[in-house]
């Protein structure tokens, strides 16, 4: 036994557009839920809602400042963000930390400095997610993920330096968009 449908076998509501034959019409109706928003809509909110993640390439370091490693537009969650030595850094003493750099508001470090001093190729590098914590730099292979998400809002993370040193490194951060539209970038 074959089963075929026709557009009339299909139930669909009656709002919002001329016809509501196809679902492709009743789908985007706005007024056919109990909240007013479509089921795309609803779908919309929800993978805008999900874990994003954003990858810096390789770069060396900045000379002795604080330098946008990433743009933030609206605001996000940061859940983990992780470096990741790819060039040897030169041996003599450099501390790091990561800041966010307000469009509007003041600077806050996102962590404390760590010495970077002749760190190997494949240290990472995490936060915690406590912003009087320290950066952590392992070079096990392996780094406690970031306990607590840190919320931030339009501007830039940055890194800042305390001596200009040889050496590059790649950075990923991971957030979660707090608003629809919200969007992390490299900078």
């Amino acid at each position: 036994m074959k089963l075929s449908l026709t557009k009339s076998d299909i139930l669909v509501s009656t709002a919002d557009t001329a016809d509501n034959v196809d679902v492709a019409d009743a789908v985007g109706n706005k007024s056919d839920t109990t909240a007013g928003n479509s089921l795309v809509a609803l779908l919309k909110q929800v993978i805008s809602t999900k874990s994003q993640i954003v990858s810096r390439t390789a770069a060396n370091l900045p000379a002795t400042t604080q330098t946008a490693y990433f743009t933030v537009t609206g605001r996000v969650l940061i859940t983990n963000i992780v470096g990741e030595v790819t060039t040897v850094i030169q041996a003599q003493t450099c501390n790091i930390d990561l800041w966010s750099n307000p469009t509007v508001g003041t600077d806050v470090a996102l962590c404390a400095v760590a010495d970077i001093n002749a760190d190997a190729v494949g240290t990472l590098y995490t936060i915690t997610g406590t912003l009087a914590d320290a950066i952590v730099p392992t070079t096990s292979g392996a780094v406690k993920a970031q306990a607590n998400a840190i919320l931030v809002t339009a501007g830039t993370i940055d890194l800042k330096t305390s001596a200009t040193n040889t050496g590059a490194t790649k950075w990923t951060l991971h957030y979660i968009p707090l608003d629809a539209g919200s969007t992390v970038v490299t900078a």
